[in-house]
């Protein structure tokens, strides 16, 4: 995928932060399935996933429990969206959301294209106690429609070169803690 070797780098970041035996949900998107990918050898976690990729995945992990959302597939990139999987996602509360997003602006809002995956995106966001965001150096400045939501909501983000200004003032000002991925 694009940028594939710095989406390595930041899920073993990732997944070197992530406890076992605790609970997680994974949005869509390929850093999260590289994110996936990088958790085969914890164990006891308990893992929501709106997107079919991660549950396979992490489905090849015995040691892990892996719960799908339900709702639409949509057959580009094997993600489920729509009402129903915003229903069921709403019934859990976990202890870490790993999200991924199209762009991050300088006004520091989150931001995507697709309005049925940021309103799935947003509601993971509300259902997790934590919120890591996993974005590669390429999603700073780049132009999306749809707000997804802010800095604010993020716990910790995980990227591969430190951000350009304004980034780390607004890092900083939001509580963001960073963390850049070595080679």
């Amino acid at each position: 995928s694009l940028h594939a070797d710095a989406k390595t780098r930041i899920a073993r970041a990732v997944a070197a932060r992530v406890p076992n035996d605790c609970s997680l949900i994974l949005n869509i998107g390929t850093t999260t399935e590289a994110i996936a990918r990088q958790l085969m050898r914890h164990t006891g976690l308990r893992v929501i996933t709106n997107n079919l990729n991660v549950a396979t995945i992490l489905s090849g992990n015995t040691a892990c429990e892996v719960i799908v959302a339900g709702g639409s597939v949509r057959s580009r990139d094997r993600a489920v969206v729509g009402e129903a999987t915003i229903d069921f996602i709403r019934q859990f509360k976990v202890d870490i959301a790993l999200i991924g997003v199209s762009s991050i602006e300088a006004d520091g809002s989150l931001r995507d294209f697709d309005l049925r995956e940021v309103k799935v995106a947003q509601t993971i966001i509300a259902q997790a106690r934590e919120v890591w965001l996993a974005a590669d150096a390429s999603k700073f400045n780049r132009p999306a429609m749809i707000e997804l939501g802010t800095l604010a909501q993020i716990d910790r983000l995980f990227t591969d070169a430190a951000p350009p200004a304004p980034f780390p003032e607004l890092l900083e000002r939001a509580g963001v803690r960073c963390e850049i991925a070595g080679a």
